[in-house]
């Protein structure tokens, strides 16, 4: 039987006294301070999107399927309690290919990579498994097709992540990456009326609407996507913290360090003017945090699991916060199909024994 990332979903039945409600309903006084009762708002969406759900499956299947090791390239997401899960399974998180026997099975993350990491692949005989979420590749085929129409490329985002490296690996020739107003006020290009940009699907939105503002004043005739490149999920999370965080003293974001859109819901929360922090797990909040709070809000980024966020209304409840609101801000039901190789190999794979 194959275990799903629904492995790391909430059990609801722990948590006791859990009461689901929508934004209009979030427990807030009449003039919009928070309510004194100690209590926890749990924020709907939150934790895994569609296309951390998608890679972490792919791992699931192709160890149960093919039996261990999988070796996967960087972190199949970006969360140490979902890399350690699946290492403690049997996968072997690699930086780079030639960490890799030869002829052995490789999943690439959802972040991406770049045509030459495919390449590489070739060279080497690798059996690949592309875990890259769709939206990603959404990306990168817009900068295949701006490339070949001639286009200069701005990609807005964090040089130093494996999404902005895949995406910039496509066309690193007339590719650029900024990630603040400066380095877009400092921008040469051949053509200044033939320029494109993308941006990283993780970003903030407020980040990106100014970077985007400030290359349509630098070039007037820039081009950009049909659709926002910053993923629904992203957005979702956001939106949720945005609608919420008046109404808390404090902002609890669940992700790793090296999660990038959960360092934006911090950055969200704290541009309204609300106390955040991000933490890993329960483990990591500091009582003093909690000193004079009487709402606190929860959230988690998009390759948080749930049971994570558990434990920290677990916490929350042993130290004297007494209910639990889910505030869903908006529904959530995006789904993404399993790549072909995975979906061959489950057709493939015996009947299990009755």
């Amino acid at each position: 039987m194959v275990q799903f990332a629904a492995d790391f979903r909430l059990n609801v039945g722990i948590l006791k006294n859990v009461t689901t409600t929508t934004l209009d309903h979030a427990a807030v006084a009449e003039d919009g301070s928070p309510s004194k009762t100690k209590r926890v708002l749990l924020l709907k969406p939150r934790g895994f999107c569609a296309g951390v759900v998608r890679a972490i499956d792919v791992v699931r299947i192709a160890l149960e399927t093919f039996g261990a090791p999988i070796y996967v390239r960087k972190e199949i997401v970006h969360n140490s309690y979902v890399v350690n899960d699946l290492a403690k399974k049997g996968a072997i998180f690699v930086n780079e290919l030639d960490e890799v026997p030869a002829g052995a099975r490789v999943i690439y993350s959802a972040h991406g990579v770049s045509p030459a990491v495919r390449e590489r692949a070739k060279e080497r005989g690798l059996k690949v498994i592309d875990a890259t979420c769709p939206l990603v590749t959404k990306v990168h085929v817009e900068a295949i097709k701006f490339a070949k129409q001639g286009y200069s490329l701005v990609l807005v985002g964090h040089r130093d992540h494996e999404e902005v490296e895949g995406t910039q690996g496509e066309a690193p020739a007339v590719t650029q990456v900024v990630s603040t107003v400066a380095e877009v006020e400092a921008l040469v290009v051949p053509d200044p009326n033939k320029v494109a940009y993308l941006t990283q699907t993780t970003l903030s939105l407020d980040e990106a609407r100014y970077m985007i503002e400030a290359l349509k004043k630098k070039f007037p005739n820039i081009v950009g996507p049909h659709a926002q490149d910053i993923c629904y999920a992203t957005e979702n999370r956001q939106t949720a913290v945005k609608n919420v965080a008046h109404g808390a003293d404090l902002v609890l974001v669940v992700g790793s360090r090296n999660s990038s859109n959960s360092n934006r819901l911090v950055e969200v929360s704290k541009n309204l003017d609300t106390n955040s922090y991000l933490i890993d797990s329960a483990d990591a909040i500091q009582p003093e945090w909690l000193d004079g709070v009487d709402t606190v809000a929860v959230t988690a980024g998009a390759s948080a699991p749930e049971v994570l966020v558990q434990h920290v209304v677990e916490y929350l409840l042993e130290r004297g916060y007494g209910s639990v609101d889910e505030v869903e801000v908006m529904p959530e039901n995006v789904r993404f199909g399993l790549p072909p190789e995975i979906v061959q190999a489950i057709a493939s794979a015996p009947p299990a024994a009755q």
